[in-house]
């Protein structure tokens, strides 16, 4: 949480874009990645994607420190994707239990890269994007029900709360013997309970806050705004550097002969 404070107060440019423009700038380039499987749309969208992290205030290591299971997640879905994918082409690396080809690694390639071509930018914007001024053009300018903003306000207040009650159980259970010794298969199922704990006191909380929010009148039928939504210049640039980009990253794919829709494997 300290981190996105800190990112907000940078009067970073895309700080000061509208949530709802930002969400479609993410989402349209994602549309186009979804359709293919190929490096060169998803590199294009990927190299377009970190140019702009600054305007948004983050750095290589607040990238590192919020992506870093995503980065690691791409790497190795792409190194099981090469090595499980179909075989063409010559053979780059054996084993007794698979074969690395030219065209397995390739396709592992594309993989990784399409897996943060379209998970950084959603990160981009959860970076530069307070959670309530999100649920405000949600419910001004999408015109969504109230009681699905408020819930999505919630998980996203809560996400900062989950990771320290994550903390705060570890220590528990280590303070009690639990989990902090034995085999891994001892640790496995300590994780397991600690995960189990997590769950329970997730929806305690969320239960005491849809209570309290109720209490309080929220999801009613008239509503006034302490910050009206609104659309700019800035947005429109925003949108249209979100078509621009998935539109770039199909054509740099269709030029290179590399465009491959899922639906046609």
């Amino acid at each position: 949480m300290r981190d996105a404070v800190a990112i907000r107060d940078n009067h970073a440019l895309l700080t000061r874009a509208n949530p709802l423009s930002k969400l479609a700038a993410v989402l349209l380039p994602t549309l186009a990645l979804a359709l293919s499987i190929d490096w060169v749309s998803a590199s294009v969208a990927l190299a377009a994607g970190l140019a702009v992290f600054p305007l948004a205030g983050m750095t290589l290591r607040l990238l590192w420190q919020r992506g870093w299971p995503l980065i690691l997640a791409a790497a190795i879905g792409a190194f099981s994707t090469a090595a499980v994918g179909e075989d063409s082409g010559r053979v780059l690396f054996a084993t007794p239990l698979w074969d690395v080809t030219e065209g397995s690694l390739a396709l592992g390639a594309a993989m990784g890269l399409r897996g943060l071509a379209i998970a950084l930018p959603a990160l981009l914007m959860m970076a530069c994007t307070d959670p309530t001024d999100l649920a405000d053009a949600l419910a001004q300018r999408a015109r969504l029900p109230h009681r699905f903003v408020l819930g999505t306000l919630a998980a996203l207040r809560l996400v900062g709360l989950m990771v320290e009650q994550w903390q705060i159980l570890g220590l528990a259970r280590r303070a009690r013997g639990v989990g902090a010794q034995g085999g891994p298969l001892h640790r496995v199922r300590a994780l397991g309970g600690q995960s189990f704990g997590l769950l329970v006191q997730s929806i305690r909380l969320a239960s005491r806050l849809a209570v309290t929010m109720e209490a309080r009148g929220f999801g009613g039928a008239e509503r006034t705004w302490a910050r009206p939504s609104r659309f700019s210049a800035l947005d429109a640039g925003v949108l249209a550097g979100g078509v621009l980009l998935g539109a770039a990253s199909v054509g740099a794919a269709v030029a290179a002969g590399t465009w491959n829709v899922v639906w046609l494997r």
